[in-house]
């Protein structure tokens, strides 16, 4: 039984794109969802060849099809949170953004740029795209430091830093940010999240560990699955904190690379 019961189903559609090592992408965010009692449907957005050891092919799937997919489950099984991964560019974002206009669900925006092993996956041209259409739309939005620096051109080197870029995300019309501290240094990772009612810390002892792949995936899906069940905001990015945090710790060791976290860790219990 799960270490996380929750208090409904909740329907979550995943618009990501595919990541043939299990690691990240639409295979970590289906894994997150359905370990943490969610339903998983998805819209692929590219299908990538890679593994621990990084990105070596990126085949993006025609627009057209990606919204078809989406359309499919909206119209037949709804969603009640909708979490966007990697999108590859601008007529990319500018679909997605048609389809959170659709649906009532609340989007969990994680502005993918960069693969783990430093392939990009956003061009450069649709960051504008991101900042103007998805942001605005964004129920939850999850940068890391170097993506939240790219979106607000501010440096973002320390905790302090993660704040200010928070506030100008804010600005730009998210609801709330989930700035994340991974790319931080320090002995301990902190991570903000941010309203304008306020903001609440989680911070931990860092994780020395090169099993590190899919972790921002995985936290963004997590947060969702608690949102799409009813949790509310602080509750949802806690228990999303916690269980990637305890998915790092038991990470099976898979891989010559960066490899994979153990997102199954709720169906066997900890260690």
């Amino acid at each position: 039984m799960s270490h996380f019961p929750a208090p409904f189903l909740g329907r979550v559609l995943i618009l990501a794109g595919s990541d043939s090592g299990g690691g990240a992408g639409i295979q970590a965010d289906i894994k997150t969802v359905t370990a943490l009692g969610g339903y998983a449907a998805t819209a692929i957005t590219a299908v990538t060849v890679q593994n621990s050891l990084g990105v070596t092919g990126v085949h993006p799937i025609p627009v057209d099809i990606v919204e078809a997919q989406a359309r499919a489950v909206l119209d037949d099984i709804g969603a009640d949170a909708i979490k966007t991964g990697m999108l590859g560019d601008v007529a990319m974002v500018e679909a997605v953004a048609r389809i959170l206009d659709t649906s009532p669900a609340r989007a969990v925006i994680d502005p993918v740029m960069v693969a783990k092993g430093g392939a990009s996956l956003l061009d450069a041209g649709a960051v504008g795209a991101v900042k103007a259409l998805l942001i605005p739309r964004a129920a939850l939005l999850t940068p890391n430091a170097p993506e939240a620096a790219a979106l607000t051109g501010r440096a973002v080197e320390t905790t302090d830093d993660l704040r200010r870029a928070g506030e100008a995300l804010l600005a730009l019309g998210a609801r709330a940010v989930l700035m994340k501290g991974g790319h931080v240094a320090g002995a301990a990772v902190v991570d903000v999240l941010m309203t304008p009612g306020g903001e609440t810390r989680f911070e931990g002892a860092r994780i020395d560990s090169r099993h590190t792949h899919g972790t921002g995936c995985t936290l963004a899906s997590a947060c969702a699955a608690g949102l799409a069940q009813g949790l509310t905001l602080e509750a949802a990015v806690a228990r999303a904190w916690a269980y990637v945090g305890e998915a790092l710790r038991q990470a099976p060791g898979f891989g010559a690379g960066h490899g994979p976290l153990d997102h199954g860790w709720p169906l066997r219990g900890k260690a």
